[in-house]
């Protein structure tokens, strides 16, 4: 039978060692942020999470429990990389939770239990800079003095990021992550500047067109041009090939590439009949059979100089040469195409018809590129592909480098489509999509893959013998 002159659990005694915990926990513990998870999408068959995102962080005080430091300090090597498997159990008031943190967030949306902290919410430790993820609660111990709980134990693992959206407005939590996850980098278009070019006219004897009469096959690189001098008086002319692959015959099998296109780079002048032309192979290259004929004019453009590359091209731009002056009908317009660079600037212009019956150089004229974009991104907000349709959240916006970080994609971008920001209202044109993903620092798969490769490398034999 208990002692009749202690009350063994009245609320005043509770409150007591309450009081004496939340003191406790202010003078010995640190100040940790609780971030309840948000479920925006779930399986309905196996409660699998798909997308969830932390958008609120609250502080409280919490003691740590491990006093010589991270439990389980050990690094797995495993199919998924080296994981860190660090281990952290903190001791949170239970009256404070439930008298501060819980009030706030049971109207927030989707979240599945507010009464008290549940497993799969994080804790930022400000010691670390890391989050942590809540595996287990435990509410039972010290189990149950006089008669009721105080605390919540909360036992944690390194949290692993899977591409959730964090967003507390707290830059050191929100950072934390910043270079987690499966990025794709963009690389955008906002203001561009359009190309300029010049040219010349020759007078007599130039070559005017190339038209090409086979496009031979089993090219590995695209074959020299050599077309034949003019006359001591004149200048040879010049010109370029190009490729196209994937061609397949009538009994269905490629081919190898074949020539695609002859350019003129330079029309020369000075020649009397039409130039011969023929293709040259590079040495122990098999292609073979490509040929053409050639016509000559007078009064043609000259070689296309460009005067500025521009900037910010994602896609090929027109050339348009003004017509030839005099009696209409008695001349032939020049034509052209651009050649665009890796940085997006016009690098080439080079004449696919010479034109006639010029007699003064005509004006030269290079499509604009997108010119109408601006803007910056805010961190974390949705962007919305023009054409594709597709979206991601922004990780990070370097309006220097007009270098756009994204996650969690819906699709595939197009290079050429224009993004546009939700909250920020920034729109850009995509130049460049980046294909190689930053993953979280923890996997190092890309470095075991290319350090096996050399002691074991199946891309080309397979080491052990073919069976």
């Amino acid at each position: 039978m208990l002692n009749p002159f202690f009350l063994q659990g009245s609320s005043g005694e509770q409150s007591l060692v309450q009081d004496l915990i939340n003191e406790q926990l202010r003078m010995y513990g640190v100040e940790v942020h609780y971030l309840p998870r948000q479920y925006i999408t779930q399986n309905t068959i196996l409660r699998e999470v798909i997308e969830s995102k932390f958008d609120n962080a609250y502080p409280i005080e919490a003691y740590v429990n491990n006093y010589d430091g991270y439990g389980d300090n050990t690094q797995l090597l495993s199919k998924f990389g080296i994981q860190a498997t660090n281990e952290l159990t903190v001791t949170i008031s239970k009256e404070r939770f439930e008298l501060y943190v819980s009030p706030l967030i049971k109207n927030i949306p989707n979240i599945k239990l507010s009464t008290r902290p549940k497993e799969g919410d994080l804790i930022w430790f400000p010691l670390g800079d890391r989050l942590f993820e809540i595996k287990f609660v435990e509410h039972e111990k010290p189990f149950y003095q006089l008669q009721k709980n105080y605390v919540y134990e909360l036992r944690c693992e390194l949290f692993r990021y899977e591409d959730e959206v964090i967003d507390t407005g707290i830059e050191e939590i929100d950072d934390s992550v910043s270079e987690e996850g499966n990025i794709r980098t963009l690389t955008l278009v906002g203001s561009g500047v359009t190309a300029s070019a010049i040219t010349g006219i020759m007078t007599s004897g130039a070559l005017q067109l190339i038209t090409l009469t086979n496009r031979g096959e089993k090219y590995i690189n695209a074959p020299t041009v050599a077309i034949s001098s003019a006359p001591d008086t004149g200048s040879r002319a010049t010109g370029i090939s190009t490729l196209i692959s994937g061609i397949i015959n009538c009994e269905g099998t490629k081919v190898g590439k074949k020539v695609q296109n002859v350019f003129i780079t330079n029309p020369g002048y000075g020649y009397t009949t039409a130039p011969g032309i023929v293709f040259i192979p590079e040495y122990n290259d098999p292609g073979v059979g490509a040929a053409a004929t050639t016509i000559i004019s007078d009064n043609t453009i000259g070689i296309v100089t460009l005067t500025s590359g521009g900037s910010g091209y994602t896609t090929t731009p027109s050339v348009t040469f003004s017509s030839p002056g005099g009696l209409a009908g008695l001349g032939t317009t020049a034509t052209g195409v651009a050649v665009i660079s890796t940085a997006g600037t016009v690098s080439n212009v080079y004449i696919t018809n010479a034109g006639a019956g010029y007699t003064e150089a005509p004006t030269v004229t290079i499509g604009s590129p997108y010119i109408s974009g601006g803007g910056d991104f805010i961190d974390t907000e949705t962007i919305t592909g023009s054409s594709s349709g597709t979206t991601a959240i922004v990780k990070s916006w370097n309006s220097s480098t007009n270098t756009l970080n994204i996650s969690n994609l819906t699709g595939e971008f197009t290079v050429g489509e224009v993004i546009t920001g939700s909250e920020s209202n920034a729109t850009y044109q995509i130049r460049v999509v980046e294909d190689d993903n930053i993953v979280n620092s923890y996997p190092d798969n890309d470095t075991f893959q290319t350090e096996g490769d050399s002691i074991l490398d199946f891309s080309e034999i397979n080491p052990f013998g073919t069976p």
